[in-house]
């Protein structure tokens, strides 16, 4: 993971970071299984309740790839 002098493309701790909410459990109640971004290395996540709903907050480098694909959607 190498640092590409962009923040498009930076994908170290220094990089800038932005979050997205994802659901923690499915439609049946099955908590999702969380494994950590391989393509970042400030990836981290947390869980917090927005509106009474428990979410999965993920923190990813903006230039991740799966971070962009998440927002994307």
């Amino acid at each position: 993971m190498a640092d590409d002098s962009g923040s498009d493309q930076d994908v170290t701790y220094q990089a800038p970071v932005g979050c997205v909410d994802l659901r923690a459990f499915d439609d049946e109640g099955n908590a999702y299984e969380i494994y950590a971004c391989h393509d970042c290395l400030p990836w981290h996540a947390e869980v917090v309740i927005v509106e009474g709903e428990i979410l999965v907050r993920e923190w990813h480098a903006v230039g991740c790839p799966q971070f962009k694909e998440l927002i994307e959607h």
